[in-house]
């Protein structure tokens, strides 16, 4: 089963070689008309160029921005089936000294954003349509110094359940996917600190760490038809059932 025809809109696409970016060349490869958003414009462009798409400037903690991109959506290609939101604020912090500003656009951008995303996107889906928002193992597993960031994923995930539930008499579906580390750029100075890839390789039961591939896979098949919505779906090789290693415990 394919995705041809079908309309789509990807957030936190502008990372060449990232999740949202690999999300997007799945869904075109699938057959699917891709609309990508990023609040950088220009590497989006050449995505949208690659993969015969649309880039539109977005910034995911904007309710007029979010809504722009998804109109942009019906207003060039005709409709919206699917919508896959990968943006994300990475903050580091701890309850202690967390800085307001960064605290708020952590909730913002991974929380907040996204209520705005699954409100703007059903107004303009079809039924039948998927939501897959990219939350993380931390919303789960708490690790040091993210307290900000794995809260805002866990409030995204029980938010997940809540769409799935409004939506579901639609046929819309809702689901998150919870990746653990993904080798990727946004992870290469943690995964390069001496220890911690081999740390994180033990604590994998598939015994490999992610590619953007690998959870991009998952999330295109979430995007076609099937029985599954409001589900917090752990896409982490098995690291859901181990514990993360303290990365703060290592290097220098």
């Amino acid at each position: 089963m394919t995705l041809t025809g079908k309309i789509a809109v990807v957030l936190g696409a502008s990372a060449s070689g990232g999740t949202g970016w690999a999300v997007a060349e799945g869904l075109a490869a699938e057959g699917a008309k891709v609309v990508v958003g990023a609040r950088r414009l220009e590497p989006l462009q050449e995505l949208a160029e690659k993969i015969g798409g649309l880039a539109v400037r977005c910034d995911a903690g904007s309710p007029e921005d979010i809504a722009h991109i998804l109109q942009a959506a019906v207003d060039h290609f005709g409709g919206l089936d699917v919508a896959v939101n990968s943006a994300a604020e990475t903050s580091m912090n701890v309850i202690a000294d967390t800085d307001e500003g960064a605290f708020q656009r952590t909730l913002d951008v991974n929380y907040i954003g996204n209520v705005h995303f699954i409100r703007e996107a059903t107004k303009r889906m079809a039924n039948g349509g998927a939501i897959t928002l990219v939350s993380s193992a931390v919303s789960q597993q708490p690790v040091p110094n993210r307290f900000a960031y794995a809260c805002s994923k866990a409030a995204m995930d029980c938010l997940v359940r809540h769409a799935a539930l409004e939506y579901g008499p639609r046929g819309v579906r809702v689901n998150s996917v919870l990746p653990g580390p993904i080798k990727s750029e946004l992870a290469s100075r943690m995964l390069a600190t001496p220890g911690v890839e081999e740390a994180f390789l033990r604590q994998i039961p598939i015994g490999w760490i992610a590619t953007p591939k690998d959870i991009a896979d998952v999330i295109v098949w979430l995007s076609k038809p099937n029985y599954l919505t409001g589900v917090n779906l752990p896409t982490s090789g098995g690291m859901h059932l181990t514990q993360p290693p303290r990365v703060d415990k290592m290097g220098g």
